[in-house]
């Protein structure tokens, strides 16, 4: 992904509400497979670190990347953005330029 792509998906992502929450217990197998449908579903999602999770959350975000094959577009304050295009062109909701 280059420069450009990331900046428009972070565009779009600037809007959307976290749809998850990884809390104190942190990356579980149940919180990566919910994650890893979700990006099925939709491609670009934004999930909420709380303050009571002791690990970082850049390392956070790579492990939720690696382990749902997808792509971390943004680390920002307690925000991570993820997106993994959808396996077929035509269930494509997100065009990059």
């Amino acid at each position: 992904m280059n420069s450009r792509q990331r900046a428009y998906l972070r565009k779009i992502s600037a809007m959307e509400q976290p749809i998850f929450q990884i809390g104190k217990s942190s990356v579980t197998p149940e919180i990566t497979a919910a994650i890893d449908e979700a990006l099925e579903a939709r491609e670009l999602i934004k999930i909420s670190v709380l303050k009571n999770c002791a690990h970082d959350i850049r390392s956070i975000a790579e492990v939720l990347a690696e382990r749902t094959k997808s792509e971390v577009v943004h680390v920002i304050g307690r925000k991570i953005v993820l997106y993994r295009p959808a396996k077929n062109e035509k269930d494509r909701k997100v065009l990059l330029p």
